[in-house]
Parts: structure tokens; sequence; C-alpha cells
């Protein structure tokens, strides 16, 4: 069947992606596009109205999880689906997440140019908050979707200036009232940029993802007091602040220790309480996460710091706990699906390789409730979660021509 593949049309799916990169633009090329914000909604919109122009049916669920349906010859089947995200980091490239949606698209309206109909539906997603740039944790709502996560819970999360997701799908309509999850899907596809250089630095147009890293994230918060910034002597100090630092260098020092290893540890967001001059912080909040290719290494290192917190406190006169905690990769991507995508390249002719993903995708958490595979594809110098990410259609058209080939092999079984 691949051999007669009819070709995707390169064109428009790379208007799509120009078109989304014109909303909710960053200062510098790329996009500031965080989710369920004024600029989500709109991207949201014109992903609707492309839909439903098609004639696709539109679903919503109650986290604004957004499901893009072409129906099957038997529509009874459990659907396949494809899909990734619309949101993006506060500065954060035009393609990640975004290019597989689009990709999404483009199968089900090149399937409609060549007149084929499959005999399961297809349906292509757009889950919430994949980022969890502003609702932690990330991937929170295919986490609901695939049974991880409570539906109440998600919806009650804050953001920084304590807007829920409740309330923040409420001010841009995009609030649906479809049950989240609970129903039964034949196979999730998600095509995605590396997201690092590895495919840029060798020249191949399409990665096969294998198996996830083990990444585990915390939320650890720090209690200490305020106090004047002057007049308080030093030994009688409880800055927050400070033992937030503290935590900060220990989790990278544990990074380094477990680097030659592959090991990673970050912390990439401090809030602290009152942050402001002239006064001692009392709290202090941190989002830590860290991974590495092999689970007992994850389990190491998230012991080192979970046994160093209690120094960090005594070191700093402060209180330091774990208020919250969540693991994503836990599942292998499906053998099935992967030999497909596999099969599908190697009739196609395009090199690919077999690797690791580092990054979290919704795709490990639909991994825990149907058959899933990841696809990557290069972007310059491997650089994400900047505005400077960049790609061409040349580099993606390889990977989305066998995403292609795969879904439909799949959804004519």
């Amino acid at each position: 069947m691949t051999r007669n593949l009819p070709a995707v049309d390169g064109d428009r799916f790379w208007n799509t992606i120009l078109a989304s990169a014109e909303i909710g633009a960053g200062p510098h090329g790329g996009l500031a596009r965080l989710t369920l914000s004024e600029a989500d909604g709109q991207m949201r919109d014109l992903f609707r109205s492309w839909a439903e122009g098609a004639g696709y049916g539109v679903t919503v669920d109650r986290l604004g999880n957004t499901f893009v349906r072409r129906p099957g010859t038997d529509d009874t089947l459990p659907p396949v689906l494809v899909g990734s995200h619309l949101d993006t980091q506060a500065a954060g490239g035009r393609f990640d997440g975004i290019l597989g949606v689009m990709a999404g698209l483009e199968i089900l309206r090149a399937l409609d140019d060549a007149g084929i109909r499959t005999r399961r539906a297809i349906e292509v997603v757009n889950w919430t908050n994949e980022e969890g740039g502003r609702f932690p944790p990330p991937m929170l709502c295919s986490g609901v979707f695939a049974g991880l996560h409570d539906l109440d819970w998600a919806l009650s999360r804050p953001d920084q200036a304590g807007v829920t997701v409740a309330e923040a799908l409420d001010a841009i309509g995009w609030a649906g009232d479809a049950p989240v999850g609970g129903r039964e899907i034949d196979s999730y596809f998600e095509i995605h940029i590396e997201q690092g250089p590895q495919l840029w630095e060798a020249g191949i147009p399409l990665g096969i993802v294998t198996a996830p890293y083990l990444a585990r994230g915390m939320r650890i918060e720090v209690t200490g007091e305020n106090a004047h910034s002057g007049p308080t002597p030093m030994a009688r100090r409880r800055n927050a602040l400070v033992g937030a630092a503290a935590v900060a260098l220990m989790v990278d020092r544990v990074g380094h220790d477990y680097a030659d290893r592959e090991g990673k540890s970050t912390v990439a967001r401090i809030e602290a309480s009152p942050n402001i001059p002239g006064i001692i912080s009392d709290r202090a909040t941190l989002f830590v996460d860290f991974r590495s290719p092999d689970p007992r290494l994850t389990a190491e290192m998230e012991e080192r710091i979970r046994a160093a917190l209690p120094g960090c406190g005594a070191e700093t006169n402060t209180e330091v706990a774990v208020a919250d905690a969540w693991t994503f990769g836990e599942t292998a991507f499906d053998p099935e699906l992967i030999e497909l995508v596999r099969s599908t390249a190697g009739d196609l002719g395009v090199p690919y390789r077999e690797m690791m993903s580092q990054a979290g995708h919704d795709a490990y958490h639909i991994a825990r409730i149907a058959p899933a595979v990841l696809l990557f594809t290069p972007c310059d110098e491997g650089i994400s979660h900047n505005e400077a990410e960049n790609t061409r259609l040349e580099d993606q058209l390889p990977g989305l021509q066998v995403l292609f080939g795969a879904v439909l092999a799949r959804a004519d079984r």
C-alpha cells in the first residue's frame, strides 16, 4: 500500500504552520502562546474553523482536549488518534507540538484529496496544557484522559496568578461538555520535532522512538519567615528564597553526578513570596524534574534529592518538603506500531534512526491505555523551548509521509 501512497500537500501543510506562527507571536520570532491564554483560544478557534470547514466533526471535552474526526466506513470500531498540542512555552518555538497537530490535519485532507475512505475513523487531537508552563504538571490533560489524574484535581490546578484551569477554560470559551477519556481507542500516533541534535547532526530525516526516558518531577515548598532585610541579624534569618537556592544548587549537582550516564536534573522555576525588595521571603516554591534512560538511575537520583532536602533546610534555617510529585515515561511504545513505522519508512525509502525520547510528550500517557508510537523529525541544532527553534518543510516532509502511510495502514486494519 505505501508504495502507491498519495502524497501529502506540503505547501498546504506548511501554510497551517505559518498561520499558527502569527498567533501569540513572541518578540524574537517564536511563540508565547501559553495554554488557555487569549492567544491559545484564537489558535483553537482557527483550528476548529479549518476542521469544520472541511466537514469533520469536532468534539471538545471538559478539559478543552479537542478531537477532529473523519469517519470510517465502520464507525463502530475504535478510532486511530493522531495528535500533539498547540500550546507553547512562554518563550517557545513555532513547531514544538504544533507540527504534530497540523500533520494530523494534513493527513485527513490528503485522504479527502485522494478519495480514500478508511475502515476506522481517524481523529486528530489537540491536548490541553502539554507544556505545563502555566499549569503544572506537564501533559496534564492527556494524563486525565489516560486515567492518571483526577478530573476535578486537574480543573483546580492554579497558575501563578491563582487562575484555575476551569476558570481559564471558561474565560476563552473552550470548556467542553464531553467526558474526558473513558472510551476505547485503537492506537495513537504522534510526530514531533526531536528537540535535540541527533537527527540534525546525522542528517537523518526520521527518528523512531523505541522508549522514553523515565522522568520524575516535584513541587518543593520551602517555608521561612518574613523579616526586614536591614536590621534582622543574619543568624536569625529564615529566608525561604535562600533555602530554595540551596535546593536548586543541590539538584543541579545531582544532575552533574549522573551526567556520564545521561542523567539530567533541572530547576527551571522558583516562585518566592512576597518577592519584593526589603522583605525576607517566608515561602518559596521550586519545580524540579530529573530523568535518565535507566529507571534504576532515575530512582537513585530521586533518592539522592529527597535525602538531601532536610540538609538544605538545616543549612538555611528553613523547612523544606516535597508538596507534590509526578512521573512520566513509565510505559514503552508499542512494538507492533514501531514495526509498522519501520516498514513504512523502508517502503518509502526514508532513512531513520531508532532512539529514545528525552523530553516528555502526550504519547507517554496515551501509551498507558492504547498502543502508541512517537516519531521525531529534525530541528536546527536541536534548539527548542526557544524562539530560535527552526526547521524547514523539506526537513519535515519525509517524516510526515511516513506518518501518513502508517496511519492509513492502521486505520484500514
